[in-house]
């Protein structure tokens, strides 16, 4: 079986194919870029629209076969902005229909662990899941993924492109503010916030850009941001490790580039005697070869869905999806 995956959830449109074993035959994207400010989501829709037909081609040449050799389309059904959906899901529908063949519309959290779990060979882990959009240390327990611990506010990696935009930072803001913390000395207190299994990164990023105009050095203010940031991600982490006594940890998401969380999340696994894994930079980020393995995936379990059943989820919680194909 050949599946292929359209991710359409925020700023990447990206249009990956996978076959039955897991091999990622193409995995082409193109990604919005605002000229300022955050995404504009019917903007990132429209440049979705424009461009989804040059992703596709991109993709099926990479992986050197034809539209007719494709067995299922899936896409991102949620969570994610609305007007991004709807252009991915349409595109699926139209090729599905033209097609004659299945869809399956996956969960985008979802999809990352998924990745991560075919790429890297983990079995049962706690996942980190870091990006623009989502924060969530999720794993798996009686057929679902269940959700330990999450931001209530906005996820870490908004908060870095936040920052990063506040003081005059070029996009992306997150590689950027790690690169400039690297040269960072001194540790600034900011406010560090967990409640309970949650975390909060507004007024982190708040204080930050305040102490910023009051003039801290920003090496130093770039160093400690992303100190106090990813420490609550790993304290949040750990306690679910200890809870769930489970012997993976896995770190996904685009903020999964970041070689600080990296060497933080590393640490703490070491000290619990458990694997760590990342996949791939281009599987941590928004990806169609992700989309496309959870299809097969949820396909092979039995899943079905008409077109009249696939309209999108923008709020589609990770701990909704009942998770047919694994029982452990």
């Amino acid at each position: 079986m050949i599946c292929l995956g359209i991710e359409g959830t925020a700023h990447t449109l990206g249009i990956g194919i996978v076959d039955s074993t897991g091999k990622v035959l193409a995995n082409s994207a193109k990604t919005y870029v605002p000229e300022k400010g955050g995404i504009h989501p019917r903007e990132a829709a429209q440049f979705h629209a424009a461009n989804v037909r040059t992703v596709l081609d991109e993709a099926l040449k990479t992986a050197k076969m034809e539209i007719e050799d494709i067995d299922l389309v899936a896409f991102s059904r949620g969570p994610g902005l609305g007007p991004v959906l709807r252009t991915a899901a349409t595109a699926a529908r139209a090729l599905a229909v033209w097609l004659d063949v299945p869809i399956v519309g996956v969960n985008h959290c979802i999809a990352h662990v998924e990745i991560g779990r075919l790429t890297e060979g983990a079995r049962d882990p706690v996942a980190l899941y870091v990006s623009g959009g989502n924060t969530q240390v999720v794993a798996f327990d009686a057929g679902r993924y269940r959700v330990f611990g999450e931001t209530i506010d906005i996820p870490i990696g908004n908060c870095l492109d936040v920052f990063a935009r506040e003081i005059g930072l070029p996009h992306p803001g997150g590689p950027n503010v790690e690169r400039l913390a690297l040269d960072g000395k001194n540790y600034i207190p900011l406010p560090y916030v967990v409640k309970g299994m949650d975390l909060s990164f507004s007024g982190l990023m708040t204080e930050a850009v305040r102490k910023y105009r009051a003039g801290v050095n920003l090496n130093d203010l770039c160093y400690s941001l992303q100190e106090t940031a990813f420490a609550a991600l790993v304290e949040v982490t750990e306690r679910a490790v200890a809870h769930t006594e489970k012997k993976e940890v896995m770190l996904t998401g685009g903020v999964a580039a970041n070689r600080r969380l990296r060497e933080m999340l590393k640490l703490m696994a070491e000290e619990h005697r458990a694997g760590f894994f990342v996949p791939p930079k281009e599987l941590c980020q928004d990806n169609g070869a992700m989309i496309a393995w959870n299809g097969i995936l949820a396909y092979r379990s039995g899943f079905r869905q008409g077109i009249r059943e696939t309209e999108v989820m923008q709020r589609w919680r990770t701990d909704e999806v009942d998770v047919t194909w694994r029982r452990r």
